[in-house]
Formats: C-alpha cells, sequence, structure tokens
C-alpha cells in the first residue's frame, strides 16, 4: 500500500481488524483509516484509536461515506474479499460446512435474503444457474432438480438438514469440496459479493488520489478475474461489459497476483487460496 503516514486510507472489510491494526501502526497522529463492515459483530474487535474512523454498511457505499466524512479522495484503500475467521467460526451465522446451524450466510443481519430462503424459493433454473455460475458444481443441472424436488414439504432450514438433502447427489465426489462449492454459491447470492464487487471496485478507483493504490485480496477465482480486468483494462472481463472503449483508471503494480509464501500458510492454513493484487492511480 505504500503508506504514509500522515495518508487517509481505507480498510473496506474490517473483519477482525486484523488489517486495520497492521495500517495503524504505519500511521503517524495525523493519519487516519476509515474502516468499513457491514456485519455488527466485527465491531467487537474495534481498536480504541481515534484515528479509525469505522463505517458500519457495506463497502459499496465507499464513495458516499468517504464524502460524508470530510475525504473525497484517499491515499489507498484495501479490500479483504470473503467471509472473515469470525464468521465461519460463529456456527450460527450457517457459513462453514464444519458446524451445524441455521442456513443463513448474510454478512449484514439487517438483509432479508437468507441461504434458506434462496433454496426454498429459487426456481430450477434459477438454482441450476446459481450452482453453475457462482459455484462452479460440476453436475449443478442435477442438483437444483434434486433440491426441488426434495424440498416439497419439508424446507430445509440448517446445514446438516441441507447435507442430509444433498446426500445422494454427493455421491463418487469428494463431499467437502463439493460442499464448500455449493456453500460458496449460496454465500455469493445471498450477499450479491459479486455485484457489490464490481460496484466497489468503480467507486475505488474514483476515490484514490493519483499515485494511490489498491489492494484487493480475493480467494476464488470468480472475484480474482473481476479485480484482474478491471485492474488492466477497466472493464469486468475479456470480452468487455461496457462498449465504448475505456482507459484505464489503474495500472497494475504486480503482473501476477501475490501469492502466500509457504510459511504463512503453515501460520495461517485460510490463507492457502489468497491472491493479492494491486493496482495504483494514474
Amino acid at each position: 500500500m505504500a503508506i504514509k503516514a500522515d495518508g487517509v486510507y481505507v480498510d473496506a472489510t474490517f473483519g477482525g481488524g486484523g488489517h486495520s491494526k497492521a495500517i495503524l501502526q504505519q500511521l503517524g497522529p495525523k493519519g487516519k483509516l476509515i474502516a468499513f463492515d457491514q456485519d455488527a459483530d466485527a465491531w467487537k474487535n474495534k481498536p480504541d484509536d481515534e484515528r479509525l474512523i469505522p463505517v458500519t454498511e457495506n463497502f459499496k457505499y465507499l464513495q458516499r461515506f468517504l464524502r460524508l466524512h470530510g475525504h473525497k479522495e484517499v491515499d489507498g484503500i484495501l479490500a479483504d474479499l470473503g467471509v472473515s475467521s469470525f464468521q465461519f467460526d460463529t456456527a450460527e451465522r450457517g457459513f462453514s460446512i464444519r458446524y451445524d446451524g441455521p442456513l443463513d450466510m448474510r454478512m449484514d443481519k439487517r438483509s432479508e435474503l437468507t441461504a434458506a430462503k434462496v433454496l426454498a424459493t429459487y426456481s430450477e433454473p434459477q438454482l441450476h444457474k446459481l450452482f453453475e455460475q457462482y459455484g462452479e458444481v460440476r453436475n449443478s443441472k442435477q442438483l437444483a432438480k434434486h433440491i426441488v424436488t426434495n424440498r416439497k414439504g419439508r424446507g430445509v432450514q440448517t446445514i446438516e438438514g441441507l447435507k442430509a438433502m444433498l446426500a445422494p447427489v454427493i455421491k463418487g465426489v469428494n463431499p467437502n469440496r463439493y460442499l464448500a462449492q455449493v456453500f460458496q454459491a449460496l454465500r455469493i447470492e445471498v450477499n450479491d459479493e459479486l455485484g457489490v464487487l464490481k460496484e466497489f471496485l468503480q467507486q475505488a478507483a474514483m476515490c484514490l488520489k493519483p499515485g494511490g493504490r489498491l489492494c484487493v485480496i480475493s480467494f476464488h477465482s470468480l472475484e480474482d478475474r473481476i479485480v484482474k480486468h478491471y485492474i488492466k483494462r477497466g472493464r469486468w472481463d475479456e470480452a468487455g461489459e461496457y462498449e465504448e472503449a475505456v482507459k484505464p483508471p489503474l495500472k497494475p503494480v504486480n503482473a501476477k497476483p501475490i501469492e502466500p509464501t509457504e510459511e504463512e500458510i503453515k501460520r495461517n492454513p485460510r490463507a492457502r487460496s489468497a491472491q493479492l493484487r494491486v493496482g495504483e492511480r494514474s
């Protein structure tokens, strides 16, 4: 992030507060850190530091809240995408296949859509598309049909209930990997993660000062692909969702994603699939 002691920075995903702590350690008394997190539980980790400005909202509102706090442009922005360790380790949040709990998966408890509601109300074509695109589940069509057939008369409300329902479909494959893909798809849908990421990237580029850096850590190819193409081309994919030619507002600092070392993975196994991309404001 090339942190300057008197700079203004953003931690777009406060989570457990680890990145915020590391940034604050490099800031001087005049520096500021604006941290976003829509999950009320995350703020239990808030440090007592007057340089930290907490924003209890989704980072898709980045530009609005930076202006509200008097910082139209900042020196650097960090986003650590996906689910925090706290969310994974809290059974009642419903993010992990390791625990039983409600099929919730909401990062913001104020929202209405839960994983249970998706499974109970989405049509077979909707579920097929969801598992195919967001989970890259190999037999997504069969999975969608199985869910629609077996949910009749008994909705599925818990993680163990979902595992039991899916057991016949999982035969012959790695069950943990399969369930992880299913959970990923549901979580992305419940929280509109890819849509939020696209909104965030556009706003982040506009909110950086010239020379300011955007650092994004992603944990699966769907997110990383969006980040990669936006930093390189100013659009989401190879084909481009923008018809007009655009000059990318950012330039890549690293040609390839920065990945964790073997030592880091030993200390923190959850970092195994992490990829960091850095873009600098032109």
